[in-house]
Order: structure tokens, then sequence, then C-alpha cells
């Protein structure tokens, strides 16, 4: 599979890509972080799959069901055809709560004739450690751990159980299903409720997908990945995970292979402003009050990532027991970036704060417990933006005075002076002023490099970093000012490859980089139309834009050579990216046309 050919389905529980040829290789129930049940993706041999063998002659194809996470992939043949069509049911109840169980439903709907296959049922629970053992009940089959922590999943079906057990052929005469819970099924399960999940789900995401801002171009673009985006929420908590896999490696064979499941704080402030912008205001609230959730009180310490619930300790460990991806090891499970010390968190975090007073209404008590927060947030900002830190790309065992991690530093202070001025608490505005006017003038001495033309990397290197290229959008410098214009084409010189972007081409802990960081190459998209250069940036972005996979989805990384993508997947921060790009070179459609297209809708 040579081009991270999966779809991803979900319902802000938990989520499984299934292959371009219909089986599901990766899926953790019952929630996003937990054990897998599927894990082919990591290990061909013992992973656990739920695949689809047919004898060779049928001609596949996948696609969304247009506007929703729901995926169909069709089989042609000369014996008949077939839909499989995988997704999680989500929707609305009559209470208005969200129905979002544990669940994966494939409901196989006959097209013509009478298609012949097998299906391949090998869950193994509990990341596959040990072998699973099997029971057959009257109207289900249960698999289960033999050993460790007890995991057990259900397969309910239409297709005689017995022969799916088996992977005995079965004659596809009429629509079919499977529904895969973590739960026993309390009621009865047939066609009918299956077709009405179906039904419901579809609805569901066609009326999200609907209330997207529409954009002169690039709708179609921006609404797959808007819909990525929800799809890596986590219902209960509003958390964005920046994937749903773990150990998918940015190059392969090689060992950066990280978890991905949880929460990062450092993209945030540029979510909630993208949801916001493309219309989806509630998901935006929803994330920002699970940010603000986590804002430390006095004298506590924040971290440059969470779990999905607020987790605080994500402690890492290697699966031995499998291969990983195309033979990448280690195969991780938590991630101890959480440990490390990024003083870029702050700016993030006191940013957030501020989009919030912007952006929606907020109570006294509220109001007061975020002035708290700002003030401790910009007190620690105060005492160590001198200090060096581990820098935006979580170097293991380096620090440096990052350029990056300082501007972030500048917008914690800057931000924590408009949050003052906005809340009239006017003895803090002088004195944070002068400290904020400080950094900069450190950063604009030591940052900059007039030898190399740029903002370099950290004070005193030569080396450039992409992450430089969003001083501007912070507002640290304005976008004509020479010396962003300069770093941006530098820039794009020495770290663009074939028109993607290296995060950075000098060693770290582990070598050289060797594969394109897709965010940047977004990031530097959007810097070029900053710059002026609107008509390069277009033809970047749509070069860019062919590298995505069949289903228009996009990893954290891609192969400079190959086009491959990499990494985990999908990725929340490039479709965020993706998105933000697409709007910045399109233009919202004006108030005449959203009259009539809410015209259209009513009727």
């Amino acid at each position: 599979m040579k081009n991270m050919s999966y779809g991803v389905i979900g319902n802000c529980r938990t989520a499984a890509l299934v292959s371009a040829e219909g089986n599901i290789e990766w899926c953790c129930l019952p929630y996003f972080d937990s054990t897998s049940f599927f894990a082919k993706i990591l290990d061909r041999e013992k992973g656990g799959e739920f695949g689809i063998e047919t004898d060779g002659c049928f001609e596949i194809t996948q696609q969304y069901l247009p506007m929703t996470n729901i995926l169909v992939t069709r089989f042609t043949g000369e014996e008949g055809a077939f839909e499989v069509i995988d997704f999680m049911p989500r929707y609305k109840t009559k209470n208005g709560r969200h129905y979002y169980p544990p669940d994966i439903v494939r409901y196989i709907r006959l097209l013509s004739g009478r298609p012949a296959v097998r299906f391949v049922y090998r869950p193994r629970p509990a990341y596959a450690e040990h072998p699973a053992a099997h029971v057959m009940e009257d109207d289900y089959f249960k698999s289960y751990t033999t050993a460790g922590t007890y995991e057990s999943i259900y397969l309910y079906s239409s297709f005689p159980l017995e022969k799916i057990r088996r992977g005995e052929e079965v004659v596809i005469d009429r629509d079919h299903y499977f529904l895969l819970s973590y739960n026993q099924k309390l009621l009865s399960v047939d066609i009918e409720q299956i077709y009405l999940l179906f039904e419901r789900t579809k609805v569901y995401w066609l009326n999200w997908a609907e209330r997207t801002i529409r954009f002169s171009r690039y709708n179609e673009e921006i609404t797959r990945s808007a819909l990525v985006l929800k799809l890596l929420t986590y219902q209960p908590s509003g958390a964005i995970l920046a994937a749903v896999t773990t150990s998918l490696p940015e190059t392969v064979g090689a060992v950066r292979n990280w978890d991905y499941r949880f929460c990062w704080l450092r993209d945030s402030s540029m979510m909630i402003s993208t949801l916001k912008s493309i219309g989806h205001y509630n998901s935006a609230q929803r994330f920002l009050n699970f940010l603000i959730g986590l804002a430390p009180l006095k004298g506590e310490k924040i971290q440059i990532m969470y779990g999905i619930r607020g987790e605080k300790a994500l402690t890492e460990r290697e699966l031995s027991w499998l291969t990983g991806y195309k033979g990448s090891r280690p195969v991780r499970v938590g991630n101890a970036a959480y440990r490390q010390k990024q003083n870029d968190i702050y700016g993030v975090l006191i940013d957030i704060i501020h989009k919030h007073f912007e952006i929606f209404r907020s109570t006294v008590a509220n109001s007061e417990e975020l002035w708290t927060i700002v003030r401790s947030l910009v007190r620690t900002v105060i005492n160590n933006w001198q200090k060096p830190d581990r820098g935006i790309w979580e170097y293991r065992s380096q620090e440096r005075h990052f350029v990056f991690s300082k501007v972030l530093c500048w917008v914690a202070l800057d931000r924590g002076v408009k949050i003052a001025r906005l809340l009239r608490r006017g003895a803090m505005v002088e004195p944070w002023s002068k400290v904020r006017d400080q950094i900069k003038a450190d950063i604009l001495k030591h940052g900059w490099n007039e030898e190399v033309g740029a903002f370099t990397q950290s004070y005193g290197s030569r080396d450039l970093d992409a992450a430089n290229l969003l001083t501007a959008v912070y507002g640290f410098i304005d976008p004509r000012d020479p010396r962003y214009v300069r770093t941006v084409l530098k820039t794009r010189k020495d770290l663009s490859r074939d028109g993607l972007m290296y995060r950075y081409r000098n060693k770290d802990d582990f070598g050289r980089p060797e594969s394109s960081f897709t965010i940047c190459t977004f990031w530097m998209i959007k810097s070029l139309c900053l710059i002026g250069e609107k008509e390069e940036a277009e033809k970047m972005f749509h070069r860019v834009l062919q590298y995505a996979n069949h289903l228009q989805l996009f990893s954290e990384d891609l192969s400079f050579e190959t086009k491959e993508l990499l990494g985990n997947f999908p990725q929340g921060y490039s479709h965020l990216a993706l998105i933000d790009v697409a709007t910045t070179l399109a233009e919202a459609v004006d108030e005449e046309e959203k009259l009539l297209q809410n015209l259209q809708y009513t009727f």
C-alpha cells in the first residue's frame, strides 16, 4: 500500500481506518486512546483485521458519501456488484443528546447479481499482545483476551456467524450487515435497525457539514478537512486529537514513531480561529472551554499536551511484540514529550484566553478566574523567557534559545497587555509592555542573522526553521517588513525541496529529518500570500493538494522522493492548515450568494 490508502470513520468517541480494499486495519475501542482490536497497520501478521477477500475479479473503488464521514467501498465484478458502507453511528436523540456508541457498522448493500466473497474476521484485542479466544452464542460472536487486561468485542451479523468464523465463502443475495460493538447488545439487531442507524448518521453529518461557510473556491477541500477535524473531536470533553493513530513513522524504517492520540496546546489557538472562520462556532467554543479548563492556577505547571480528558500523565512505553508500520520500530503508546519544558506554550494559552474574550461572552466569575490565570502565566514568562527550552519540535536532549519560543513569549506579554486593557487593569499595562518590548528587542538582536538574511532557528545559529514563518501570523512582525520577506524567501530557498518543506535540515536527536512536514508546506503557502506572492502560493497549493490520498486525506508527513504519505494519520493539524490556506486564497461568498444558498437549503 503505497500512499496511506486509508479512509477514516469515526463518531467523536473513537475511529477506525479502512483500507482502499475495504479492510479495517486499525481501531481502538471503546475510545480513541484505548487499546486496539485491529492493528494490521502496525503488524501485517498478528495485528488483527476485518477484511474482505474476493477472487480477484472485482474492480474496487472507494469514496465518502458527500459531506459525511460515511465511507463507501464498491466492488464490481462479473458475478455482480455490492457496496460496503462503513460508519460509526452518531446522531442526536429526541432529547437533544448525542448517541455515539463504541460500534462499527458495515452495511453490505447489494447492487446487482449474487457475488460471493469471504470475510476475514480476526480481532486481536489489547494491541495483539496475547492470542485471542472466541466463543459463539446464539446471536453474536465474541472475541476476548486470554491474558493480561481483559478486553472483548462482539460481532453481530445477518450472515451465518459460523461461516464468518471459519472464513467460508458467503453469497451476497440481499442487503446484509455486520455490527461490531465493544458492548453486548441488549436489544436484537436486524437489517431495519442498521438501515435506520445509517440514515440517522448520514443526516447528522449532512447537517453538520452544511453549516460550513462556503467560499468562492476550494469548498470541497475545506469541507472534507472540516469533517476530519470534527471526527478527531472527543465528544465528552471537546478536545481535538492530533491524529487517530500511533507509531506511523515520519520515515519508513526509522525510529521517529510517536503516539498522536492526544491534544497538543500549541496549535489550539489557530484551531479555534479556523473553526470559527468556517462557521463551526460551537465546536470552537467547546474546544476553547476544554483548553481553558486545563489552564493552571497560581504556581501550577502547564504541559505542552494532555490526554483527551485532560490527563496529565501520558507515560510512554514500547510494544515490542509488534513489528511496526512497514517494519518501522519501535511501536510506542503514550508520549514522553508531555514532560518537556517548552516556553512557547505560555504564549499559546494566553493567546487562547485572549480569543475567548474576543469571541465569547464571559461572566464576571469566569473573567476573574481567567485574569488570575493570565497573571500567573505572564509571571512565569517574565521569570523564564531568557532561559533555553526544547522548542516547538520537541527536541528530546537539546535545550537552546529557540527563536520561535522567544516569539511566543512575546505573544504571551502582548496578549497579556491586551487582556489587561480589555479588563481595565491599567496597572499591569506599563510593566508588561516594557517586558514585551524587551523580548522583541532581544529577538531582533539575537534571532536575526544578517549574514544568513533571515531569522534563524536559535540564537547564534545559521540554521533555518519553518516555524519562524508564523512570526507574522502571530503579529510579532509586519508581513511587509523586509526582514520577514527575506526570511520567507530564504526559508523557501533552503528548506524547500520539490515544492515541499522541511521543518529544518540540521541534525536533531535522531539525525537529519528525511521527510517533509506537511503543515510546514502550508505555512509556506500562507507566508507567500502574506508577502504578496499569491500566484506562487496558488501554484504551490495546487501541487500539494495532488499529494493527498484518494479520499483527500493528509497525514503528518510526505516523502520528498515518492510523495508517499507518512506519519500519523489523518493529521488534524495538516487539515487545519489546509483550511487556513484555502480560505486565505479564496474569498468568502458574498452576502447575496449566501442568501441564495440559504433559500436553496430552506426549500
